[in-house]
């Protein structure tokens, strides 16, 4: 799963969730793309998943590529603890999107191909999405 290496400090604020994608609003990479609706927070644990079920129905052909990567930390306190004592222990790794950023790219397969391996990914995300197409791309 992804996280990052290492960090400037263990802990971070929620941070308000809102407004929308200032970069990453463009395909840049492949020829289909899978872009967000909805404000979210992605776990590492839900990518991996949509990339799974992605590269599974391609069948290992084409290329994908990841344009979010989970950075932010998530503490958890333990069950049947009593308030106070501080802030809890790291839990997981969240990526936070907003609505217009592209998540996921594809390359490298036809269209039907690619927009049903871009629905099964977008079923295992916790975020309304839509399946774009590059502009200039022809089959």
């Amino acid at each position: 799963m992804l996280q990052p290496k290492r960090t400037k400090y263990r802990k971070q604020h929620k941070m308000k969730t809102k407004g929308i994608a200032v970069k990453g609003g463009t395909i840049s990479f492949g020829s289909f793309a899978l872009k967000s609706l909805e404000i979210g927070r992605i776990t590492s644990r839900q990518l991996e998943s949509a990339r799974i079920a992605m590269t599974r129905y391609m069948k290992r052909e084409g290329k994908v590529w990841i344009r979010i990567f989970p950075d932010k930390p998530v503490t958890r306190k333990p069950q049947e603890v009593r308030m106070g004592k501080g802030k809890g222990a790291l839990d997981h790794w969240v990526a936070v999107v907003k609505p217009g950023k592209i998540m996921f790219e594809i390359d490298g397969v036809p269209s039907l191909i690619a927009v049903e391996a871009l629905r099964l990914a977008a079923q295992k995300l916790p975020v309304q999405t839509k399946t774009v197409v590059r502009t200039d791309y022809s089959e």
